[in-house]
C-alpha cells in the first residue's frame, strides 16, 4: 500500500467523501455478520468515514491507517468514541497481535494493497471463523455527470484510471483472495452535493492535482463548470453503488 498518495488530502477527503448507505448497515445486521460482540480491524480507515458509521454495532474497533494526514484528521472525531482505537500500521503488517479480532473491515481501499500479503495478514490476525468485508462506494458510470466528471479527469489527471483505480468489481477477480463462496450485495447511494463539497470530492481523489501544482487552478475552474452545468438549486445529484463483498480467507 503506497501510504503518499493521499498526502495533504485529509481535510478534502473528510469534506468530500461520501458516507455509506444505512441500508448497507441494516443489512450487515440482519445477517448477523455484525454485532456489540465482536472485535473488528478496519483497514486503510481513512478519515474516519466508515469506521464511525460502523462504530455503533462494534464492540472494539481497530482503526489502521498508514498516512498521518488523514490518520490525524480521523483522530480528531475518534475522541469521542472510545471503543475506536487508531493504529498507525498497513494493510499488509498492520502491529496487531495474533487472532485479535472477529471481523475485518475495508472500505475504499481494498485496491490499493498487495492482495496476498493482505491476505496472509487477514489469515493472521483473525480468529477462527472471522470474516472479511470489501466496502466501495463506485461512481455510477451510467449517469451522465459521472461520465462527463471521467473525461474531466482524464484531461487534467495523468494517473487516472476509472472509479476505485479501475479495479473490476466483478465477482470472479475476488476469488484470488477470498477463499470459497463470496456474499455479494449492492445498495443505491445517491448523494446532493453543493459546490464546495462536489469540488472536494474531485480533489479528494488519489490522482487529482495538488494546490501546487500547475494544473490546480485548471481542473478546479473544469470541475466548477461541470457543477454548474447539472445544478439544480445550487446542488448536484451524485450517484453511487455501493458494492459490498462478505467472505473468508481461510479454507475451512
Amino acid at each position: 500500500m503506497n501510504e503518499k498518495k493521499f498526502d495533504n488530502k485529509g481535510n478534502v477527503y473528510k469534506k468530500g467523501r461520501p458516507s455509506y448507505p444505512v441500508q448497507l448497515f441494516e443489512y450487515l445486521v440482519n445477517a448477523k455478520v455484525i454485532h456489540e460482540q465482536l472485535s473488528l480491524a478496519d483497514i486503510g480507515s481513512g478519515t474516519g468515514v466508515f469506521t464511525l458509521q460502523i462504530s455503533s454495532h462494534i464492540k472494539k474497533i481497530f482503526a489502521i491507517e498508514p498516512n498521518k494526514d488523514m490518520r490525524d484528521t480521523a483522530e480528531i472525531a475518534y475522541r469521542d468514541f472510545a471503543n475506536i482505537i487508531s493504529v498507525n500500521g498497513t494493510a499488509e503488517s498492520t502491529t496487531l497481535e495474533d487472532k485479535c479480532v472477529d471481523l475485518i473491515t475495508v472500505a475504499q481501499a481494498f485496491h490499493w494493497f498487495d492482495r496476498q500479503l493482505f491476505k496472509q495478514e487477514c489469515q493472521r490476525i483473525l480468529r477462527k471463523d472471522g470474516k472479511v468485508i470489501l466496502v466501495w462506494n463506485d461512481r455510477d458510470s451510467n449517469a451522465e455527470i459521472i461520465r462527463d466528471n471521467f473525461e474531466v479527469n482524464k484531461i487534467y489527471c495523468p494517473n487516472f484510471k476509472g472509479s476505485s483505480d479501475g479495479i473490476d468489481f466483478s465477482k470472479e477477480s475476488f476469488k484470488n483472495f477470498f477463499e470459497g463462496d463470496i456474499e455479494y450485495v449492492e445498495f443505491e447511494n445517491n448523494l446532493m452535493y453543493d459546490k464546495d463539497i462536489f469540488i472536494a470530492r474531485n480533489l479528494s481523489s488519489s490522482y487529482s492535482p495538488k494546490s501546487a501544482d500547475d494544473c490546480y487552478n485548471k481542473y478546479v475552474e473544469a470541475v466548477s463548470e461541470l457543477f454548474n452545468k447539472y445544478s439544480v438549486n445550487g446542488f448536484v445529484k451524485y450517484p453511487y453503488i455501493t458494492r459490498c463483498y462478505i467472505g473468508k480467507v481461510d479454507l475451512e
